[in-house]
């Protein structure tokens, strides 16, 4: 029931927001001050244009998502597409180096959403499961242990 409650609750985020990804945590210092390590970002997607200043959060066929500033926005008028420039705040450099694509401007379809909240810290606990997955298993146990034992 939990199970699907949660489900439930991610694919309704989904819709509202129009993001594949509602919810990102940010693995990284490249956002810092703004955005530090463990930080949980809420995304929104609509059709509004990407403009300069906005944080977004990008996914050019990587494990991972990337959580950066858009610094630059070309818009094309024959398509309505738009050739996006990104750095992370910390960073001396723009992401050219980091598309996978091997262009030089991240194309549109590439974001995943644009950054609308953020709750600082909350998302550690995945963080450190990722990073020690002996603590996952440990919490699956419990949880499984829990399940069991308990008598309703």
């Amino acid at each position: 029931m939990v199970i699907s409650s949660a489900l439930i609750i991610w694919k309704g985020l989904i819709c509202i927001t129009g993001s594949e990804s509602p919810v990102v945590v940010v693995l990284s210092g490249s956002m810092e001050p703004g955005f530090k390590r463990g930080d949980i970002l809420f995304l929104y997607m609509n059709r509004d244009p990407i403009r300069a200043g906005q944080i977004v959060v990008f996914n050019d066929g990587r494990d991972v998502p990337i959580v950066h500033r858009v610094i630059e926005v070309h818009e094309q008028r024959d398509n309505k597409e738009a050739d996006i420039l990104t750095k992370g705040d910390a960073n001396l450099y723009d992401d050219r180096m980091l598309y996978t694509s091997s262009n030089r401007w991240l194309q549109q379809k590439y974001i995943m959403g644009r950054a609308v909240g953020f709750l600082p810290y909350v998302g550690w606990l995945t963080i450190i499961m990722t990073d020690k997955p002996i603590i996952k298993y440990i919490l699956l146990g419990a949880l499984g242990l829990l399940v069991i034992i308990s008598k309703e």
